[in-house]
């Protein structure tokens, strides 16, 4: 009996450690392309104080109805917003039809008493433009009547579109969005993919000052 746990924990349990630990590296890797190039948000709203690129962007499209918008609106900025604003090259971009933009000073009014919205951009455009920006991202989804979509986006600092193809929950295995209504799909998905982005950003710093060492 003796002689088994010394074997296991001098073969089996290292073993298993790197083998969770390449899992780990895995998961921590990869984080699938969906759209090569979507429109940065200066294509349509040219006066727009923010772009995508260089930027690491959650994109949501609120709509006109106010109520539709307002309760995945507080989510995403609870779960995510919160938690990455101080990030480097993080921002949310929110995009609105361009004749709701008193209705919603209220709602952003709300925001802020309880949120540093620095890194909050509201973008308010036509609703041709807002379609055009939609559809670059090439996702299975239609905005509803109102303009608004449930799920929020993730675009890269190289303007591609981020998300899953091997996701538990769709059909196909791909989350092109997120769905705002949800607050353990923010948590458990988002989160978890936007930190994927961030140990890439960083092992890729890390590798630019090895060569840089080595020149």
């Amino acid at each position: 009996m003796k002689k088994f746990w010394v074997l296991f924990s001098l073969f089996i349990l290292p073993l298993v450690f790197y083998i969770f630990l390449s899992k780990g590296i895995y998961k921590y890797s990869n984080l699938p392309i969906l759209t090569e190039k979507v429109l940065d948000i200066k294509e349509i709203a040219p006066n727009a104080n923010c772009s995508f690129n260089q930027n690491l962007t959650i994109v949501c499209f609120l709509g006109s109805d106010l109520n539709e918008a307002k309760a995945t609106l507080f989510n995403l900025n609870e779960v995510i917003y919160k938690r990455y604003y101080s990030k480097i090259l993080f921002q949310i971009v929110a995009v609105i039809p361009e004749d709701k933009k008193e209705e919603y000073s209220q709602i952003i009014k709300e925001l802020s008493a309880f949120t540093d919205i620095a890194k909050w951009n509201f973008i308010y455009t036509k609703p041709s433009n807002i379609k055009k920006l939609f559809n670059s991202f090439e996702t299975p989804f239609e905005l509803n009547n109102n303009l608004h979509s449930k799920y929020a986006y993730i675009i890269d600092m190289k303007l591609r579109l981020r998300g899953r193809k091997d996701d538990e929950d769709t059909k196909d295995g791909k989350l092109y969005g997120y769905d705002m209504r949800s607050v353990a799909v923010l948590k458990n998905k988002m989160k978890d993919d936007i930190d994927i982005i961030y140990y890439q950003l960083k092992k890729s710093k890390e590798k630019e000052k090895r060569r840089k060492r080595e020149i």
